[in-house]
């Protein structure tokens, strides 16, 4: 007998599942899920707790005509099942395979692209006006965490919406947990409405006995047309009902056929409704249930054990972050640690611990911890805010606004610079040279390896300017010969000095200019090899020289190219009316799909080898 997820092949096919077989088919979602992933990686825990969630709103919705919009979307994999992507699981997250997020492109199932926090009300209530204006009648829901509701983003749809007589779902996937612990008012808040029995207890016992009258009835229904009155005495402010949105919970994110008389009813309503669900993150897997943080996004592992099976080889940048800026706070009292909901990715939980009145998690709100930094700048601290790159788009204005045109001294530690994988586009940090180097008093490095990262860092506090430091995702390189320089502030540092041609390499790709430098040799290509260190403000002495005593110079970043180190080279060439043969090796311009990190540089251009044919090439050429 074939087993429930067998029967499954495409969209809708879960609602020729018998009732009766919905907790098998949970359970055989789980165990897939827990199979699959322990091969390829990918987001664990969350889409352990999200599988009866997601079961509901397939029953109660209608794909693809209908719209269901994930909030980040690594809680999405259930949803790839039930639309019939199962069989592409072992491609999850791999070059030209499954992305790990919905993808438009990958299915109409997948109605919004997603890969960033807080964002899925605002597209659903695109939708949903869309929809309204179009005269047309599908349902809209958007799911969205509680970790998620931190973000301002979040707030600005709701109060979009709030009084609205346009029809759609918001489900609030309530587990008690972000990537890291939640912080801040609203979790406070969920955390009363989930613990308040009484209140629960209090309205279904009130309604069973009202209901065993004819009189007690036509009272319930009234006491249901004035529900703030019962609600507000035992919730304290009813934030979703004052905003002018429905809200109907807290109930039990498991239980499928509640969920489902849940939505349905919603989604007939005429009005925005949210519904609260309580789910539990790692749900059927014990590993990732004790520890959903560890489990949130994972390599291969174990089942029977729950260890990965890749070893790790080093220390990676953001731990070498993790240590330097601890031993800074030793030195420094007045240094603080601010980070976005990433305590762990960022490698701050360690300053967490040993400095807890320093350290200050502001939840998914990169804006307010990009701004709160330049109040905390203000007042005479040394605030440093750890975030990765492609988060650190989000508070683009704050940057310039508020730390930039005041000068104030904020450093941003900005991880995950460069390519970083599997995560794919939405997590690409590629941009960042380009949207930072040319804000005005903004200070731009780049280390070439764990050494120069720490002291950098030191350097960056030091200066007492707003300074961006980016570094790569993985293990930390170092460098053997030669021996490093001082940082001197806005100077390149020469590793090799040639005639022929000069590699002008920016943070990670200066490892890869070594290597270039070698296979270059091999061909008797003669090759300097210089750290740029800084790409704004850049070295302009450096590049005099540079282009006076080599007849080619490259610049290697791993950013795209549009508006990146190599334009900003070329810029100032042209200025100089300097004639120079400049080839400049970046990223197109283009959003980079997901797959292994090596993979993407040697299609991209950017592996050793690559590098090394285009300069042989371009040097024949010139």
């Amino acid at each position: 007998m074939k087993s429930v997820l067998e029967r499954i092949h495409k969209p809708n096919d879960i609602k020729k599942v018998n009732k009766k077989e919905y907790g098998k088919l949970a359970k055989e979602i789980r165990g897939f899920l827990v199979r699959s992933i322990s091969k390829t990686g990918g987001h664990l825990a969350s889409n352990l707790g999200a599988v009866e969630l997601t079961m509901a709103l397939h029953l109660a919705m209608d794909f693809p005509e209908d719209k269901l919009i994930f909030d980040v979307g690594h809680q999405a994999y259930t949803h790839k099942i039930l639309t019939g992507r199962k069989e592409e699981f072992a491609t999850l997250r791999t070059y030209e395979g499954l992305s790990g997020f919905p993808k438009r492109k990958e299915s109409d199932c997948d109605a919004f692209d997603t890969g960033h926090s807080s964002t899925s009300i605002s597209a659903a209530a695109g939708y949903a006006a869309a929809r309204d204006l179009a005269g047309e009648h599908y349902k809209v829901a958007a799911v969205i965490g509680d970790g998620a509701l931190s973000g301002g983003m979040a707030y600005e749809a709701l109060n979009n919406i709030g009084g609205s007589r346009s029809n759609m779902l918001i489900v609030l996937n309530d587990n008690q947990m972000s990537i890291s612990e939640n912080v801040g008012g609203m979790a406070a808040y969920l955390g009363k409405v989930r613990t308040n029995v009484k209140y629960m207890e209090f309205k279904d016992d009130l309604e069973q006995t009202l209901r065993k009258t004819k009189a007690g009835t036509r009272l319930v229904y009234g006491l249901k047309r004035s529900k703030d009155s019962i609600k507000h005495f035992f919730v304290p402010s009813m934030f979703f009902e004052d905003m002018g949105i429905t809200y109907v919970g807290p109930i039990d994110g498991h239980n499928i056929e509640l969920m489902v008389r849940a939505f349905k009813t919603a989604f007939s309503a005429g009005k925005p409704v949210l519904v609260h669900v309580i789910t539990e993150k790692g749900k059927g897997y014990e590993y990732a249930k004790e520890n959903p943080s560890a489990f949130h996004g994972v390599d291969p592992f174990d089942i029977k054990t729950g260890k990965g099976l890749i070893k790790k080889t080093g220390k990676s940048y953001t731990q070498v972050f993790s240590e330097a800026i601890c031993e800074l706070a030793e030195e420094d009292n007045k240094l603080t640690a601010i980070t976005a909901a990433m305590p762990q990715g960022t490698g701050l939980d360690a300053f967490a611990k040993k400095f807890p009145n320093r350290f200050f998690d502001v939840g998914i709100a990169e804006e307010h911890a990009v701004t709160f930094a330049a109040g905390m700048a203000a007042g005479g601290l040394s605030p440093v805010v750890a975030v990765y790159s492609t988060f650190l788009q989000r508070a683009y204005d704050q940057i310039v606004h508020d730390v930039c045109v005041s000068g104030l001294p904020v450093v941003f530690a900005v991880d995950r610079a460069g390519i970083v994988g599997n995560d794919g586009e939405t997590h690409q940090g590629i941009l960042d040279i380009s949207y930072l180097s040319h804000i005005p008093g903004l200070t731009v490095m780049a280390p070439k390896d764990a050494t120069e990262l720490k002291e950098m860092l030191s350097f960056a506090v030091k200066l007492k300017k707003p300074v961006a430091l980016r570094y790569p995702r993985g293990t930390a390189w170092e460098i053997e010969e030669p021996k490093q320089t001082p940082i001197v502030y806005g100077k390149a540092e020469v590793l090799y000095k040639e005639t022929e041609i000069a590699l002008l390499a920016v943070g990670s790709m200066v490892e890869t200019a070594l290597r270039v430098r070698e296979l270059l040799r091999e061909g008797a290509y003669r090759a300097s090899v210089v750290n740029m260190r800084f790409v704004s403000p850049m070295d302009t002495d450096m590049l005099d020289d540079v282009a006076e005593c080599h007849r080619v110079v490259v610049t290697l970043e791993e950013n795209i190219r549009d508006g990146g180190f190599g334009e900003k080279v070329a810029a100032y060439y042209a200025k100089k009316g300097m004639k120079v043969q400049l080839k400049n090796i970046a990223l197109p311009n283009q959003y980079i799909e997901h797959g292994d990190i090596e993979v993407l540089k040697e299609k991209y251009g950017l592996s050793a080898e690559k590098v090394a044919e285009e300069v042989r090439a371009f040097y024949r050429g010139n």
